[in-house]
């Protein structure tokens, strides 16, 4: 990663066609995954276009820090939000003085959106599955009844003549240009296809966009080279070829089988953008929530065992938060933290879910409120193991003089003996 300084120099090419759709599908579909800055970064270069739309003037980055009122480290991290969801690609070339090129992309249309495992994963667990649902009804094209109805749709042919026209070069026209996702390649590809025989599947069908596909549900399943063989073996149609379709429901089946029906793991999530704190200071605080904001509960739990891959049974409570308790990625590693620091670097399952359950209905969804929460609960604890004074009566450690009674008291008191 090339070092990025104020005085840097960039400019903007669009590569594609940018319209009030896209600003649409950035707001509603991107931005929960990547964050209001990185939208609005990507919003600031499109802003940067010349009066064609094509390419910007050469500007600084400290004008784009001006510009948004946002650090360089900000700038940086927007950026790479923007490159790995396949908004902006970027180029640099290197000198005194670094110069960048910027290319904007379109976001993936809705339908496309929808479709990509990844995509649809991401913003599923950043929004929830009742808001999911809201924000895919705003794509859908509403049915209309055509009982009755005719169609008169005039041909072009009907309407138009033809005539001879000479030919153009079209390579270099404006069109909707998208990049795809780069995810890593965690399963060996050429192993997985080497498990079914040619004659079950045509090796030759495969094309590039199934590859793609594939790694995707392999990444988004957490799926080995055997299991994703097996699913694709069953997701074959009479003409020998992935049925791409059946292939995902047969994953996501796959996987809520045997996560007892369970949505795909959220272990490597970090926390929200929108649940996140804006950084203000620098203080040992806002560092710390910093961390818990930026850490996965893997990575936090990796970190706490000095580097060490955390154990089955401690993933399998992280997993329980995440999921069965519905708890942010950054709260849980506030939980884990204050766990391991009041039960003697114990990660007891019963005690954890106890204060997961009080956590849950205390409604407690960002990092900041969760830090809280352990602080006020410390001093209660504080107060209570306070040593008590005892109560003692105010006769104990008196000395009480004798007092002898008169002749007459006497016969008082053995008359009122004599009559009981």
């Amino acid at each position: 990663m090339k070092n990025l300084f104020p005085a840097d120099t960039y400019i903007v090419k669009n590569c594609t066609i940018l319209n009030n759709e896209a600003r649409f599908i950035l707001t509603k579909l991107y931005q929960p995954i990547i964050g209001s800055t990185a939208i609005n970064l990507y919003f600031t270069l499109w802003g940067n276009l010349d009066s064609s739309q094509i390419i910007s003037t050469e500007y600084t980055h400290h004008s784009l820090m001006s510009n948004m009122r946002i650090k360089l480290d900000d700038i940086l991290e927007s950026r790479e939000k923007l490159e790995a969801i396949g908004l902006l690609k970027t180029y640099i070339k290197e000198g005194n003085i670094n110069n960048y090129i910027y290319e904007l992309y379109s976001p993936l249309g809705p339908k496309e959106f929808i479709d990509n495992p990844i995509l649809a994963s991401a913003l599923e667990s950043n929004i929830g599955k009742n808001e999911y649902k809201k924000v895919i009804k705003l794509f859908m094209v509403p049915k209309v009844d055509l009982t009755g109805y005719e169609e008169i749709t005039s041909s072009f042919n009907s309407t138009f003549g033809v005539t001879d026209s000479l030919p153009l070069d079209t390579s270099n026209i404006r069109k909707v240009k998208q990049v795809d996702l780069i995810v890593d390649e965690k399963v060996d590809l050429n192993n997985v296809l080497s498990m079914i025989p040619e004659e079950v599947l045509n090796h030759k069908s495969i094309t590039k966009a199934t590859k793609s596909l594939i790694y995707k549900l392999s990444f988004v399943y957490d799926l080995s080279d055997e299991d994703l063989s097996d699913l694709i073996r069953n997701s074959i149609n009479e003409k020998h070829i992935i049925d791409k379709k059946l292939l995902r429901e047969n994953c996501q089946n796959y996987y809520t089988f045997e996560h007892k029906g369970k949505s795909p793991s959220l272990m490597y999530k970090k926390q929200p953008e929108y649940l996140r704190k804006s950084i203000s200071d620098n203080s040992k605080k806002t560092k710390m929530i910093y961390t818990f904001e930026t850490t996965t509960p893997y990575e936090f739990l990796s970190g706490k065992n000095k580097g060490v891959k955390p154990s089955k049974s401690d993933l399998s409570v992280v997993e329980t938060l995440l999921v069965d308790y519905d708890l942010t990625p950054g709260v849980v590693n506030v939980l884990i933290d204050y766990v391991l620091r009041i039960n003697n670097n114990k990660l007891t399952k019963n005690f954890v879910l106890t204060i997961a359950s009080q956590w849950k209905r205390s409604n407690i969804k960002t990092v900041e409120d969760a830090m809280d929460f352990c602080r006020k609960e410390n001093k209660t604890k504080t107060r209570t193991k306070q040593i008590k004074t005892e109560v003692k009566p105010n006769w104990y450690g008196k000395n009480i003089e004798e007092e002898t009674a008169s002749a007459e008291e006497i016969k008082k008191i053995e008359a009122r003996l004599n009559s009981l």
